[in-house]
């Protein structure tokens, strides 16, 4: 496995939005001492474990969430999620199906019910790694097992590009399971590359979520045959997907920036795990001068307000028309981009740009989202000093 290192992050510290009500003092969070976060680690990490938080990003965050009142409270909230995931049985499924599914669609609807573990599991994974508390791991294991022995993938990265948490949760509680069970856990994660890779390779989002998808299981299993395919295969998706001048394949075909978003989205949770491991990707340029800092940033003036869009209004893809049809919120043939749709793609591209720091503050400053909150607190705790 590739070994994980220490970043040299930017001068600056990201600035995590405070609650509303403080939303306008514009103070940076604090940067506790590195040692002494390091000291209130409950927990032995393995070195299989820092695949996508590492030992001292692990530490930064238990001192944020110990010292900062705004991180304090992010983490209460999600400790109140993990809590009430205690008293919760696993409800997996044989196999996820939400591509090309209307709402209102039965099977569409059952998915959705089991893949409420998810948030459970992102839960779960973050209260054992800030607390250490038993407790956690073992419901986290038992939400994970659950699922690596029922469901069945079947290499739609759409679908399964879901499933991101479960492999974020199984890196936070790895040292945890016993053999057989990580053994399991394991063929499991393997089953899901190798239906990914076996699958049609396209060059739109699906390839965008298939390659997130591979590439942190790879991480995470410490392969680095399958490390190596996956950041080759996002630097071709660079080539393929993105252009020069910021713009997306997606957002040519379906005119609308909600999928430029949703390609973005699962390359910067690829760029983000290879970065922990040496490799920049984020401005990583292709032949064709295109790359994921040009695409983030083509984004951002849709998100100030200086531009605007009409969505869908010339998208080439039927299911767009028919989503539309069904009355869909979100997917109305030329209703206007909203910016904090593009505030969880914004959160990640922080993990490496400062530059978007104000931007996401002003966004969030309305909204208020703990996926989002919590997206903002790791940034923090990642890219202090």
């Amino acid at each position: 496995m590739l070994p994980c290192v220490e970043r040299h992050p930017p001068t600056l510290p990201i600035i995590v939005t405070p609650p509303v009500a403080q939303a306008h003092t514009g103070a940076p969070w604090p940067k506790p001492l590195f040692a002494a976060m390091l000291a209130l680690l409950t927990v032995q990490i393995s070195a299989a474990q820092c695949a996508l938080l590492t030992t001292a990003e692990r530490g930064r965050l238990i001192g944020l969430t110990r010292d900062n009142p705004v991180a304090r409270d992010e983490f209460h909230r999600l400790i109140a999620e993990a809590d009430s995931a205690l008293e919760d049985s696993p409800n997996p499924i044989r196999r996820i199906q939400t591509e090309g599914k209307l709402a209102g669609d039965p099977v569409k609807i059952a998915t959705a019910a089991a893949l409420g573990d998810m948030r459970k599991l992102e839960a779960l994974g973050y209260a054992y790694a800030i607390r250490g508390e038993p407790k956690y791991a073992a419901k986290a294991r038992a939400f994970i097992l659950a699922w690596a022995t029922t469901n069945q993938p079947t290499g739609d990265p759409i679908d399964e590009t879901n499933l991101e948490p479960l492999i974020v949760a199984y890196d936070l509680t790895l040292a945890t399971f016993q053999n057989d069970a990580r053994k399991g856990v394991d063929a499991y994660l393997r089953r899901l590359i190798q239906a990914e890779r076996n699958a049609r390779q396209v060059t739109n989002n699906w390839q965008s979520h298939r390659l997130k998808i591979e590439g942190l299981a790879a991480y995470v299993l410490g392969d680095d045959d399958l490390i190596k395919m996956a950041v080759e295969g996002f630097k071709k998706q660079i080539g393929q997907n993105l252009r020069p001048d910021g713009s997306s394949l997606d957002f040519v075909e379906r005119d609308a920036l909600h999928y430029h978003v949703y390609d973005l989205e699962p390359l910067l949770a690829l760029a983000i795990a290879s970065h922990k491991h040496g490799l920049n990707l984020y401005d990583y340029t292709s032949p064709s001068g295109a790359s994921l800092r040009k695409s983030v940033h083509f984004l951002v003036p849709y998100c100030t307000g200086e531009k605007q869009h009409h969505e869908f209004v010339n998208s080439t893809v039927r299911f767009d028309r028919e989503r539309a049809a069904n009355g869909e919120k979100g997917y109305q043939i030329g209703h206007l981009f909203r910016p904090e749709e593009g505030l969880k793609a914004l959160s990640l591209a922080a993990y490496f740009d400062e530059t978007v720091d104000p931007v996401v503050r002003e966004i969030s400053v309305q909204n208020r989202n703990l996926m989002v909150s919590w997206i903002l607190l790791l940034d923090s705790a990642e890219r202090a000093k």
